[in-house]
């Protein structure tokens, strides 16, 4: 809504100015976001959401990270140790498995939009969560279930074992698929964009999201991983159930504080309609000003907020065109009755344009994810032939030098959000420091950086297991903390810029859909990942020279080349990214008092 008309009489100023105030008053007292209670009530802003409820939500997300962490981390050691896979085979199931763990969301978060809602979605997310574990539970006390620790084994006992194993694995998959999407977006949603000191606080909630993130991940990957490799699996399933109970209940705890979206219904139909409008008058003219296209009036869609039109995709602008103007007096009930796969308003038409301006973005960051998804197989792997001795007597497990990583991420995200941004934000004049696409993009350059630090170190790797002829080589693991450390900051920066960006710049009825897509970034580079390592052994071993890059014993592979490969893409990827980026316009929301632009830019500014 524009900001309201004064008129030049003493006493109409004087009535508006104290209309304003009320107004200003009412904004601090009450969250006029179209969110409510856990009663269904307006929420009060001193006693809801914020800080309060976010620390509930992010502890709830340090243990379900703790807990996926710490399946997923021994999960390659645990493919080829006792269910006696090859290296090739291990890493395509792995990639299978986090590609359906990261592309589900996306089905999660239109549920939780749509239908349930996010708090209703995590609950039952939870209790599914806690399904699986006690499957993986089973798998490993019942006596005709358990793994085989020889090879070969019995085909009907490890068939029997994997059926198990696997089913509680995708019951997981099942179970972050509601739940990572609603959840995030959930804590997002304690924090009320028009407000400016919420505002600010929201853009320190990512960042402090993947520190909890990171906290729970450093636990799983180092005492759940070190409670399998030294006691037994079945124990750390158990502490892992404990702990997901555990973090249910402080999230059940701090319901009284949070601040709920009602679902709305089906967030697709409405871009649907837009299609469907737009086609339907093709062959309409173009129109000359905004004039001619409808908006609803605030009267009748006041919780809703309203977006700036746009000249790209002009297409869709047909959408909007009045073709017949109605006279009739009481035009907001017009307005309620028009055809809505005839018309649609202009925020309608801008909504579906965010999604297909989203797409570009989408593509040219799954480089950037395939990088990253070497680090749960490869880069495991490598740890697990290397020198892993910490002390005399004590041995780092393979898969806790994944924590590496997270303490590379902590670190950045802990720089980022208290020296870099109030830097940033000096030089630049941007709320945010720098925009979420420069962001992005710095963690995209780090992760090209991390493949070629990964090459070299194999490469050394490489000719020391050549001259040792071992199977464990001398060289330290602690060769391979560069990788793990500059990868950790790429993450810091692209992973919690894409957590953003997709929260932010999606239509405000998609939030959770919004991290299903981020999240979709990582499910489809483990795909491509997989794929890509077929078509390389495939290439390679029809080549001859050599052999195929992922052989059977590590020490006659060439991840070095790989690696290598990787780098490369990720360098093309770098200058794709930049044209996208700077082509990109972010969205333009108008506020209830006057126009307010994303503090990313405007329509008029479309650069990164």
């Amino acid at each position: 809504m524009a900001t309201p008309m004064l008129s030049k009489e003493p006493s109409a100023i004087l009535f508006n100015t104290e209309k304003l105030e009320e107004m200003k008053d009412d904004n601090e007292k009450w969250v006029l976001d179209s969110s409510v209670d856990h009663k269904g009530n307006v929420p009060v802003r001193a006693t809801t959401g914020a800080w309060k409820a976010a620390l509930f939500i992010i502890a709830i997300e340090f243990g379900e990270r703790l807990s996926f962490f710490g399946l997923s981390a021994n999960l390659m050691i645990y493919l080829t140790k006792y269910l006696h896979e090859d290296l090739k085979t291990a890493a395509t199931t792995v990639n299978y498995w986090t590609g359906v763990t990261t592309m589900l969301p996306l089905v999660g978060g239109f549920i939780a939009d749509a239908y349930l809602g996010r708090f209703s979605t995590i609950l039952f997310s939870a209790f599914i969560y806690i399904g699986g574990l006690g499957l993986l539970i089973l798998s490993q006390l019942a006596p005709s279930l358990k793994p085989c620790t020889i090879s070969p084994c019995h085909g009907g006992s490890l068939r029997l074992h994997k059926i198990i194993f696997f089913l509680g694995l995708y019951l997981i998959s099942i179970a972050s698929g509601g739940h990572r999407p609603s959840l995030e977006s959930f804590g997002a949603d304690q924090f009320d964009d028009d407000h400016p000191k919420e505002r600010k606080k929201k853009m320190s909630y990512f960042n402090w999201w993947n520190f909890g993130l990171c906290s729970g991940l450093l636990l799983g990957v180092t005492v759940i991983v070190y409670i399998q490799d030294n006691i037994s699996f079945w124990v750390s399933y158990v502490v892992l159930t404990v702990v997901t109970v555990i973090a249910l209940a402080i999230f059940l705890f701090g319901r009284p504080f949070y601040r709920h979206r009602v679902p709305k219904g089906s967030t697709l139909t409405p871009m649907i309609r837009v299609l469907v409008a737009a086609l339907k008058k093709r062959h309409l003219p173009h129109p000359s000003n905004t004039g001619e296209l409808y908006e609803v009036s605030n009267s009748v869609n006041s919780e809703k907020r309203r977006l700036s039109h746009t000249n790209q995709f002009m297409f869709l602008n047909k959408a909007s065109i009045i073709e017949h103007r109605s006279n009739q007096a009481g035009g907001f009930e017009a307005e309620k009755h028009m055809n809505p796969w005839r018309l649609a308003t202009v925020t309608q038409v801008e909504e579906l344009k965010l999604i297909m301006n989203m797409i570009p973005i989408w593509l040219a960051t799954i480089p950037f994810g395939i990088s990253v998804a070497q680090i749960s197989t490869f880069f495991l792997k490598q740890c697990a032939v290397m020198d892993r001795r910490l002390t005399g007597n004590f041995e780092v497990p393979p898969a806790s030098v994944y924590a590496l990583g997270a303490i590379g991420m902590i670190i950045c995200v802990s720089l980022y959000d208290r020296i870099l941004v109030p830097l940033f934000r000096r030089l630049t004049g941007n709320e945010r420091g720098i925009s979420i696409l420069q962001r992005i993009g710095v963690g995209i350059v780090f992760s090209g950086i991390a493949m070629v630090t990964a090459a070299i170190v194999e490469a050394k790797r490489l000719r020391i297991a050549h001259e040792e002829q071992s199977k464990v080589v001398s060289m330290s693991v602690f060769w391979l903390a560069p990788q793990f450390v500059i990868l950790g900051f790429g993450d810091g920066f692209s992973l919690v810029g894409l957590q953003e960006y997709f929260y932010d710049q999606v239509p405000d009825s998609m939030r959770s859909l919004g991290i299903g897509f981020y999240l979709s970034v990582i499910g489809a580079s483990n795909f491509l990942s997989s794929l890509l390592i077929t078509v390389v052994d495939h290439l390679t071993e029809k080549a001859g020279a050599g052999g195929s890059w992922f052989a059977k014993d590590l020490n006659k592979s060439r991840l070095d080349k790989f690696f290598w490969l990787l780098a490369a893409m990720d360098a093309v990827n770098v200058v794709v990214y930049v044209l996208v980026a700077r082509r990109y316009s972010y969205k333009s929301v108008q506020h209830k008092v006057g126009v307010a632009n994303s503090p990313d830019g405007d329509e008029d500014d479309p650069k990164v």
